[in-house]
């Protein structure tokens, strides 16, 4: 096997279309991720200013049968992640020739990571159950061979939850938390003033995750650029503030699952757009994130949050929810959730989907 290093657009062009023919045939997989591998991998973009990114495709007998990027960013500057990655099966010491690649090029780095795609907000994980289901937008879809190239790395897990809507309406409907958090107020952002609105929403992700594994701080300006492809389809309504006193407390970004707008491997486009706001039907909604600084994480504002969206869900006609991704590890989000299931649903609920990242030393 031998290893290529591509730059620059046409470098990019072929990364990107090598990238969907390890799907061909399979009517699960979406490429709505594909602006967030264009900003990381073709840049310039913010996040370049902090963050070293190689990437490559593998040709055995001329043909290409897999790709990866190298990202080292020096804000998590023990890890060099390997991202992007897709490969045919059954290919012997893939794993070891990307290794021998990456002492090439990172020779100053003692970790690897394999599956963060530069920054936790911008994916992570190999799926490792539910092939035969679509993915919800935002959640990784990948082959079900994939964990097998790096069994001799640490597994670390994330979870989803997914629960039907009808319950949970019901049980905001009934109860409302709102009154039970004095002082607290909850507001959709204003994307007219979105630029504020993000500053806010930066600052509460770097205050709110610090301790949470791969984190690394984000910049306004790269949450922008995050958002941007994505800000015709988002509503004032997909990000809410919980605020105390008029100051900003915690955050809940949720979004309708825009994979229903899209078949096979193409990204979003206009045309998308056009037919989400025109009222296609959309049954499904990602609970994304939920960060509340940690002076207010035993209150009620969490539930404040989720109340806040219920009247949008219910006016939408959402069927259910999936939740997360959240590592395993994380054994304060993982009780959380399972407190709240129970509240809804009177039941023990168990993850839905799972995915992994794989770490390990790159010098041994």
């Amino acid at each position: 096997m031998k290893v290529l290093e591509l730059k620059g657009k046409e470098g990019f062009r072929v990364f990107s279309k090598n990238g969907l023919k390890f799907y061909e045939g399979n009517p699960h997989y979406r490429g709505t991720e594909g602006s967030i591998e264009k900003l990381l991998l073709l840049g310039p973009t913010e996040f370049h200013n902090h963050a070293t990114v190689k990437f490559f495709v593998v040709e055995d007998a001329h043909e290409v049968v897999a790709r990866f990027a190298f990202i080292h960013d020096k804000k998590l500057p023990d890890y060099l992640q390997v991202s992007f990655f897709e490969a045919y099966p059954k290919l012997d010491g893939l794993w070891k020739v990307i290794k021998s690649e990456a002492r090439k090029h990172f020779k100053g780095v003692p970790k690897v990571v394999v599956g963060l795609n530069g920054h936790l907000n911008y994916g992570a994980g190999f799926l490792i159950n539910h092939f035969g289901e679509n993915p919800l937008f935002g959640l990784p879809y990948s082959n079900n061979y994939y964990p097998e190239y790096f069994k001799d790395l640490e597994r670390k897990v994330m979870v989803t939850f997914r629960f039907a809507m009808e319950e949970y309406i019901k049980w905001f409907n009934k109860y409302n938390i709102k009154r039970l958090v004095r002082g607290v107020k909850t507001r959709n952002m204003n994307k007219k003033n979105i630029k504020k609105e993000i500053e806010i929403y930066t600052a509460l992700n770097n205050k709110c995750f610090k301790e949470h594994p791969y984190w690394a701080d984000r910049t306004i300006a790269e949450d922008l650029e995050l958002f941007y492809p994505f800000r015709h389809l988002l509503k004032d309504e997909n990000l809410i503030f919980a605020e105390y006193n008029g100051e900003p407390i915690g955050f809940f970004l949720w979004y309708p699952d825009f994979n229903q707008l899209v078949k096979g491997t193409r990204d979003l486009n206009v045309f998308d757009v056009l037919k989400y706001k025109s009222g296609v039907h959309i049954n499904a909604f990602r609970f994304a994130e939920i960060g509340i600084l940690p002076k207010y994480r035993r209150t009620s504002v969490n539930i404040a949050l989720m109340q806040h969206c219920v009247n949008y869900i219910e006016k939408a006609n959402i069927d259910y929810c999936e939740c997360g991704f959240i590592f395993e590890e994380n054994v304060e989000s993982i009780a959380m959730m399972k407190r709240f299931m129970n509240r809804f649903f009177k039941s023990e609920v168990e993850p839905y989907r799972r995915f992994a990242v794989f770490e390990g030393e790159l010098w041994n």
